[in-house]
């Protein structure tokens, strides 16, 4: 039994942030159902390729994107354009402590499905609603995605390489970073919900936004600027406020050193073999590290190519420095620490084999987070959750899908 496990959860959001959030309340062991568009579905179930394969090696069509945000899930087809399927979309609200939705602003009041009209059928429910902006503000009716939002919210201009360098400009994060920090930020609002639902009674509705996310976790960056009135200015893989803190050639490749305080720098001078470093008015502290960069990291780089990268990783290791290799996603999921932490894993698909995941990093010693699901087939569950949760019956189901409801 999950620590959610008494809690049910409306899905009606797709592609990433809102699919995050719902993955991680159904992963501490909620009932989420996931509601999709009849025939189509989550928009991210065509991202692809790549696709899930069966046992025989064939694609399933389920495309990898949509696997990464969707495990633990019942998919429902429900076309709440029409009258019905509002009727049963309210229903299934009446019988549910969250929604989750990432429509326009407005977008579902024309239905009855916003919040103001569910907390009639429910006045327990939390209603967390997630868009670009938010629901105030000149842009609250501007979609919003990820790639968009790390641009406008300043990340972009603190990623790539800087000014003057080959390949110089702004570069977005490898992953739709933004989307997975709302997400969290997203199932972390909720929780607080629930908390104050138990004391009170009483739900509420969430305003969550892409936007206020992004600047919220510019974290250091943006007291950077606050106290300064000065703009960060991107640094390749450099810290701005610690020296040396960034990637290094090898003999074989590259390695990343994360020096932390003034102890580890002496350290690592030593093992670089030139501990003079460590009492050199230009670097001997932090700050000055900061103030003599330029003249501090080409000395570095002159150093580390003689080592190979596993020679940096277990000298600096043995006396307490930290580092580590680049590595690819193939050397990640070998990496021993991974596999020993158990971060992959399959769960059988219903198109036959098996459906690789990346577990879920909540260890909880009391109520683990459990695998039930592999991430659902499109309607999967419609009859079973409208029988089972609304208590219709053959007649009903086929009725509502003759008229093209379910």
């Amino acid at each position: 039994m999950g620590a959610l496990s008494h809690v049910r959860v409306l899905d009606l959001s797709r592609v990433l942030a809102g699919p995050w959030s719902g993955q991680i309340l159904a992963d501490l062991g909620a009932d989420v159902i996931k509601v999709e568009r009849p025939g189509k579905g989550d928009d991210t179930r065509a991202w692809g390729p790549p696709f899930l394969q069966d046992a025989q090696g064939r694609s399933t069509g389920e495309a990898s994107y949509y696997l990464s945000a969707n495990r633990n899930k019942r998919s429902v087809t429900i076309d709440f354009t029409q009258p019905q399927g509002q009727a049963l979309i309210r229903a299934l609200a009446a019988q549910s402590d969250i929604v989750i939705e990432n429509f326009k602003v407005g977008g579902l009041a024309a239905y009855g499905l916003d919040y103001d009209s569910l907390k009639v059928v429910n006045p327990k429910l939390i209603y967390c609603s997630i868009t670009g902006f938010g629901q105030s503000g000149p842009y609250a009716k501007r979609a919003g995605y990820d790639f968009m939002i790390q641009g406008l919210g300043g990340l972009m201009s603190l990623t790539g390489r800087p000014e003057g360098e080959a390949g110089a400009g702004p570069v977005k994060v490898g992953v739709a970073l933004t989307d997975i920090l709302t997400g969290l930020y997203a199932t972390s609002a909720i929780l607080a919900a629930l908390a104050h639902r138990q004391q009170t009674g009483v739900g509420q509705s969430i305003d969550m936004a892409l936007l206020d996310v992004q600047v919220a976790c510019l974290a250091n960056q943006a007291m950077n600027y606050l106290t300064t009135g000065a703009s960060p200015q991107r640094l390749g893989n450099a810290h701005p406020n610690i020296v040396p803190y960034q990637d290094f050639p090898t003999a074989d490749g590259d390695f990343i050193l994360t020096v932390g305080n003034d102890g580890q720098f002496a350290k690592f001078a030593q093992v670089a073999g030139h501990s003079e470093w460590a009492e050199d008015p230009r670097f001997s502290s932090n700050a000055l590290r900061v103030a003599n960069r330029a003249q501090l990291i080409p000395l570095i780089r002159q150093a580390t190519v003689f080592k190979t990268t596993a020679e940096w990783v277990e000298q600096l290791e043995r006396v307490g420095v930290p580092c580590g290799p680049i590595n690819d996603l193939d050397s990640v999921f070998k990496d021993p620490q991974v596999v020993a932490r158990g971060l992959a894993l399959a769960l059988p698909h219903a198109l036959g084999g098996s459906v690789p995941q990346v577990a879920s990093p909540i260890r909880l010693s009391a109520t683990p987070v459990e695998y039930r699901w592999a991430p659902p087939l499109l309607g999967e569950h419609t009859d079973s959750v409208l029988a089972n949760v609304l208590g219709l019956d053959a007649a009903a189901l086929a009725e509502l899908r003759v008229a093209g409801v379910i």
